[in-house]
């Protein structure tokens, strides 16, 4: 499975896949497609901003 360092890091945080399309402003169905395929280093830069930023937020 593709971008499994987003996922082990967004499940680790406690943060759910449809929150972070809520942040980046997708439905949480184009983040699913999104993740399918390998993403660009700079879109996994934002990613893992925006689980921070959530883990912070609801801890």
């Amino acid at each position: 499975m593709k971008n499994q360092d987003i996922r082990r890091t967004a499940a680790g945080s406690g943060v759910k896949l449809w929150q972070i399309a809520d942040a980046l402003g997708i439905a949480d169905c184009s983040l699913s497609r999104k993740l399918r395929k390998e993403l660009p280093e700079d879109e996994k830069k934002e990613i893992f901003s925006i689980i921070d930023r959530l883990a912070r937020e609801a801890g």
